[in-house]
This record gives structure tokens, sequence and C-alpha cells, in this order.
């Protein structure tokens, strides 16, 4: 079964969800992020951006096949046709359809209401769903 988690409190979403990839990349893990089209032209930027000697190579599901292939972060809207099965990271305001197809989901979630409410509803889908749910704050992480 799937296994979600939900990363609390990132003070900037799109800084974390790049450490997250550097991390994920670096152990050999193929990653998928959704989102809506504007949040992953933001993500594609800093991905480019956040770190002036970490490369990590990332690519649009719309791009060149051979691309797409070689690439261990893919970002697309939709999780359909996606090459890669190991994780799924939801940068979207719903539930991804076919996010069972993954070995893993991470939901990352920001400090503002409208995410949280969203988040909650997601959690809830999950929970429904019957997903064991890990639950991870990244603020009292930070105090650590």
């Amino acid at each position: 079964m799937t296994e979600v988690a939900f990363h609390f409190n990132a003070p900037d979403r799109l800084a974390y969800v790049c450490r997250l990839l550097r991390k994920a990349v670096a152990s050999g893990a193929k990653l998928v992020v959704t989102g809506s089209p504007d949040e992953l032209q933001h993500l594609d930027r800093a991905l480019w951006t956040f770190s002036p000697v970490d490369f990590l190579p990332h690519c649009f599901l719309d791009s060149e096949s051979y691309v797409v292939a070689a690439s261990p972060v893919i970002l697309s809207t939709t999780t359909v046709a996606v090459p890669h099965r190991q994780v799924l990271i939801n940068l979207g305001q719903f539930v991804p359809d076919g996010f069972e197809r993954f070995e893993r989901v991470i939901e990352v979630v920001g400090l503002d209401d409208e995410d949280r409410q969203s988040a909650r509803s997601r959690w809830k889908q999950y929970a429904d769903l019957g997903y064991a749910i890990t639950r991870h704050d990244l603020a009292l992480k930070a105090l650590n």
C-alpha cells in the first residue's frame, strides 16, 4: 500500500521541495511532482536557482521522451503516463488521481490558511480510503 506523509509548516514550500528533491535524488530516488501549471513553473525556476553548487536534473512531462526517460524528477499536472512510480510529491490542492500507483506520496503544506485547509481535506480523503498517514511537523523539527 502507498505510504502517505504530510510535511506541515513549510515556511517556503518551494525551497523546502527543492531541498527534499536534492536529498531524494542523491539517494537514487525517481520522483514526480504534481501541482498547478503556475506552481510547477515556479518550482522549475527555483530548481535552477536554489543552490549555486547543485543541479537537479528535471523536466516537464511534455519534454522530449528521451529527456523524460533520463530525468529523475518529472514535473507534471497529472500522474497519467509518468515514467516514475517511486515518489509523488503533491503541491496541488487535491489528492492526485492515480496516487495509489506510487510507493510514496508526500504532501507539502505551507503556513497559509488556505493551504492548511486544503491539506486537511486531503488528509481526510486519504484516511477515508484507509491509508495510514505519517505527519512531519517542520516547525518542531526546526526547534530541535
